[in-house]
């Protein structure tokens, strides 16, 4: 189980369930809150109609009888500026939400008689002080009084409930003044019943509870099988790089999916990442066993001088003992510098003049068959001195043998680069051959004889020091006819 939920396919599933989630329980919100808005506002305007035609009808009337307010829907109460109910629906047996919970009137709803005094007609009971107090407060609280036949034009509305004839429903009542001759000011409270947007909202949610969870549970499916179809391809790498691991066979591949996507491109680069790893590790075993045969041919004639001079030491070559124990240090330092540079060992760095150390180190050299030639400009460059002389001295080497009467050194600026040449009048690499050269116990035929050649180590050597120092090291025709080989590495530029 807890693999399950931990796979890529079960949170991918899960998440995208998630925001889908939010995303409609949001707009569920938006619709619910939406549509109660405008049916809302519905409600608010047929209240409004309602409560405006009776205020119209009241600057009309000359008694409230006249009204007609028997409409089984429609609660209505018409309250006079003293706070009196003084018209209502025949039918309303309760209200509420309009600030008054009398359902009858409670003096005669019929306009004073001519000549009769409106003081007499309104006159309240002593009992109903208290009542009349609070009228003159509210009734300072409506406003200012309108002139008769003034209907106010502002409405404000209120929610409440009124049961009518036995049935009992929430209501939006709207409020309206309106001015009545010889009754002041009077206020009308008109409801429009709420049940149809109670309805629709109740339904709407039923919809949402209902549906949003079908909707949930759809997404998931969708998203589990697209994820596990999606992820199919990274379950066949993942599979082959495992066979790989247990058989350690580096030439098999995992397979390319055939699209453009992100998962084609990690196939493409585990493919990449397999064949340089194969590359290295066949170049390591080569590597082995080249040293090895190359070790093995000084230690066994080191060995059989060895043996001949214990049983006759007048047989012994001493010359040749030396001969081979040089030739077997100078192949253990190569080995050693070699696996230092395979282990990413940056050489140390210092700022010196290219031109001087060339010149220095030609000085030092003995034993060369011809002469070297040195023409240098100053050219400061930073790095490691040693290792540089091991790069110069392989290459000096190289051209010694090769070459027919002269050996050239050169030292110059190109850029931001600079640059040391070694040239020979021999008969130069061919251009089959100018990048085999300087693979790891390579030599051409004509160099195959290790009593004029080295191991095959030293050109291999100097190219690994070249990209170490950030830099490279070439090989072309010289002018001569020879060969021409083109140290190049960053200049110091710093003064």
């Amino acid at each position: 189980m807890r693999r399950v939920l931990g796979s890529v396919r079960a949170r991918a599933t899960l998440a995208a369930t998630l925001v889908v989630a939010i995303a409609l329980v949001a707009a569920g919100t938006a619709v619910l809150l939406s549509l109660r808005s405008s049916l809302s506002g519905e409600a608010s305007t047929r209240a409004d109609r309602s409560a405006r035609e009776i205020a119209t009808v009241l600057t009309l009337a000359k008694s409230y009888d006249q009204l007609s307010l028997d409409d089984d829907e429609r609660p209505v109460q018409v309250v006079d500026d003293s706070h009196r109910l003084v018209a209502a629906s025949e039918d309303l047996e309760r209200i509420s939400g309009t600030g008054l919970a009398d359902v009858k009137p409670r003096a005669a709803s019929s306009a004073p008689a001519a000549g009769r005094d409106d003081d007499d007609d309104d006159q309240e009971p002593d009992d109903d002080k208290a009542a009349d107090d609070k009228a003159a407060d509210d009734k300072a609280a409506d406003g200012e009084a309108l002139d008769p036949g003034e209907v106010d034009a502002e409405t404000t509305f209120s929610n409440g409930s009124a049961t009518i004839d036995g049935d009992e429903g929430d209501y939006r009542f709207a409020r309206v003044r309106v001015g009545v001759e010889n009754k002041g000011t009077l206020t009308v409270y008109a409801g429009a019943p709420l049940a149809t947007e109670q309805s629709a909202v109740s339904t709407a949610q039923t919809v949402m509870l209902i549906g949003f969870p079908l909707l949930l549970a759809v997404v998931a499916l969708v998203t589990w099988v697209v994820t596990r179809r999606a992820l199919r391809p990274v379950e066949g790498i993942r599979r082959e790089m495992a066979a790989i691991t247990a058989s350690e066979d580096l030439a098999r591949r995992v397979p390319e999916p055939e699209t453009h996507d992100e998962v084609a491109r990690l196939a493409r680069t585990t493919n990449e990442t397999l064949a340089a790893l194969e590359t290295s590790v066949e170049r390591q075993r080569r590597f082995v066993a080249d040293a090895s045969h190359e070790l093995r041919s000084p230690i066994a004639s080191l060995r059989t001088q060895l043996e001949v001079g214990v049983a006759h030491p007048e047989l012994l070559d001493v010359g040749g003992a030396v001969e081979d124990t040089v030739r077997l240090q100078e192949l253990a330092a190569d080995l050693l510098l070699l696996a230092r540079l395979d282990a990413g060992e940056r050489p140390p760095g210092a700022r010196f003049d290219l031109a001087a150390f060339v010149r220095e180190e030609v000085s030092q050299r003995a034993g060369d068959r011809f002469a070297v030639t040195v023409d240098a400009v100053p050219a400061d460059v930073t790095g490691s001195r040693g290792h540089l002389a091991r790069v110069l001295g392989n290459l000096l080497n190289n051209a010694q043998r090769h070459t027919r009467s002269s050996v050239s050194v050169t030292v110059r600026s190109d850029g931001e680069q600079a640059v040391l040449a070694v040239a020979d009048d021999g008969k130069g690499v061919p251009a089959t051959e100018r990048e085999r050269i300087f693979e790891r116990f390579v030599r051409l035929d004509e160099a195959r004889n290790r009593d004029d050649g080295g191991a095959g180590l030293g050109l291999a050597i100097a190219r690994d020091v070249a990209v170490r120092h950030g830099g490279s090291l070439t090989v072309r025709e010289a002018p001569a006819g020879g060969a021409l080989f083109e140290l190049r590495l960053p200049l110091d530029q710093v003064r």
